[in-house]
């Protein structure tokens, strides 16, 4: 492997929604290419959150050496900060082994910030602002949201109040909208951007089969062994996969209401992460591995 003209370090990014095939795309483009992969997916990051975040095993990553997987707790507040940070010091030890990096997933703010020269200033956290919005309930912190920022409340998942709280407690302390916040640079990588996708129905049937697998693999009990070591920690419970099988624990619903929901939140994601990537121009989408050797 070897830098451009304009001396930047060359990275293949694969992108797209949940369910349309990146990591085992990926996998193959890296033993064709002698590559090594680089996750950017904020959930993949977290240690036992595997079967509900439909996190390659050892046995599927086919000897591919993968990083920023399993590096974190569930109860630790992990940043797009601190991955860019990470990140860039994996692709810099990758390219000095003459390696190709191979960076992917579907977090759009991960990518944005890695390799889109994007950055958000480092604001301290106002736990007054926080323990205030913690007592509103998910749709009115949507609402307030929406009125701050509409375009950020169209990205942000209603259900993560998490990402919610976040992006308004920036907005107050900026008065900004996010969008503005963000300040951007030139790349420091020379990116070739790859999109993966379905027609939609075929990408919904693939969401559906995938949460059937989840249940049939165990995420009722994996679920259970994370709230039983880390409690209803944030990261847990608002996230897709595990909050709709928590409501179920908690007797909300039955455990097929609680999969049909899950099912419906991961099409929404799907949409939602299918609106950004829509973003990126420099998008090609359902290319092949033989179309990059050339």
């Amino acid at each position: 492997m070897s830098k451009n003209s304009s001396d930047k370090i060359k990275i293949i990014a694969i992108v797209g929604a949940t369910a349309s095939g990146k990591t085992a795309y990926s996998i193959e483009l890296a033993k064709e290419l002698d590559a090594e992969i680089i996750s950017a997916d904020s959930r993949l990051v977290y240690k036992g959150m595997d079967i509900g975040t439909a996190k390659p095993t050892i046995e599927e990553r086919c000897g591919i050496p993968h990083y920023l997987i399993d590096i974190a707790e569930p109860d630790f507040e992990y940043s797009a900060g601190l991955y860019k940070q990470q990140a860039q010091e994996i692709i810099q030890n990758i390219y000095k082994n003459g390696k190709t990096p191979i960076i992917v997933g579907g977090t759009g703010l991960y990518l944005d910030m890695l390799l889109r020269g994007y950055d958000m200033p480092n604001i301290e956290a106002d736990n007054e602002l926080r323990s205030k919005l913690k007592e509103m309930t998910k749709d009115d912190l949507h609402k307030l949201l929406k009125e701050k920022d509409f375009n950020a409340a169209a990205e942000i998942d209603p259900n993560d109040t998490k990402k919610i709280i976040r992006a308004i407690e920036l907005i107050e302390k900026t008065g900004k909208t996010l969008n503005e916040i963000r300040s951007k640079t030139e790349s420091q990588y020379d990116v070739k951007w790859i999109g993966r996708n379905f027609e939609r129905s075929k990408l919904y049937e693939r969401i559906n089969n995938r949460v059937d697998l989840m249940i049939e693999q165990g995420l009722v009990q994996e679920t259970k062994d994370l709230i039983n070591k880390y409690g209803k920690a944030p990261n847990i419970v608002n996230t897709i996969g595990y909050k709709e099988i928590c409501s179920y624990l908690d007797n909300q619903c039955s455990l097929d209401t609680a999969i049909e929901t899950l099912k419906q939140n991961t099409r929404r994601y799907a949409k939602r992460q299918l609106t950004w990537f829509r973003k990126y121009e420099d998008i090609e989408w359902n290319i092949f591995p033989e179309t990059l050797k050339k």
